[in-house]
């Protein structure tokens, strides 16, 4: 009998085919516990020990003492993801301060790498909270990521895919969130996670309708899931993992 593993996942909707997979294999649900967080309490709960493995920002892997990056699928896109953006009401040589999303770490060193190597903008940086989005206004621009991204883009004149961006930048996929241990697994259950994980992603369509949804219909939120997330965590998606890593020692 295993020891019943603790798992943070991402509580946005491009989780849904995870969440799926899980519960519809006996024995990892049988043995794991799951709660939905946003990304930074994810990262949070990895680095504090509180859970075994996250769904969690790329950009914490580096304070992670010790960590194994235990499957085949990510939170990953190939241009454009529509859930990370930057919004504005000016273009970007006229942007003077960015509130830097608070739900994610990742995002918000994204933003600030294109902003240094891509971009050559050189705005002021201001950590946001809760209710910020309401103060993106003249030459104060956001980041704003997940699920909240669907309402507000079509608000602003100016929305950057930070995404796309960074594939304009690299030629290279960017890979947000991917499941992390911090610690040694029973092999038997990283192969029954990685299968559960598949499961998932092989039944995007079943997974929707098995999940209620008040921001996108089921048309909306299918192509949003089989193409503008990329679930493989495949050998591009890697190089671009290393890479984003690389720039955030520069």
């Amino acid at each position: 009998m295993l020891k019943k593993i603790k798992i943070s996942a991402v509580s946005y909707q491009n989780t849904i085919p995870f969440l799926y997979g899980i519960e519809n294999s006996e024995f990892i649900d049988r043995n794991t516990c799951v709660s939905l967080d946003i990304p930074s309490e994810c990262a949070r709960k990895l680095l504090d020990n509180e859970v075994d493995i996250g769904l969690i920002p790329i950009a914490i892997l580096p304070l992670l003492e010790k960590y194994t990056i235990i499957s085949d699928y990510c939170i990953g896109a190939e241009g454009d993801v529509k859930t990370v953006l930057l919004l504005s009401e000016v273009p970007l040589n006229e942007i003077e301060r960015v509130y830097l999303d608070y739900q994610s770490r990742t995002s918000v060193n994204l933003l600030i790498v294109l902003a240094k190597h891509f971009w050559q903008i050189n705005p002021v940086f201001k950590h946001a909270r809760p209710g910020y989005e309401d103060e993106i206004s003249g030459t104060t621009a956001g980041v704003v990521i997940g699920d909240r991204c669907f309402s507000l883009k079509n608000k602003y004149k100016y929305v950057y895919d930070l995404s796309g961006e960074w594939t304009k930048f690299t030629n290279l996929p960017f890979v947000f969130a991917c499941w992390v241990a911090n610690k040694e697994l029973d092999a038997t259950f990283v192969e029954q996670f990685n299968s559960a994980l598949k499961f998932g992603i092989e039944h995007i369509t079943e997974s929707i309708a098995n999940y209620s949804n008040h921001l996108l219909n089921d048309e909306e939120l299918s192509s949003y899931l089989k193409n503008d997330i990329k679930f493989l965590f495949d050998d591009k998606k890697r190089q671009g993992l290393n890479l984003f890593l690389d720039y955030l020692n520069k």
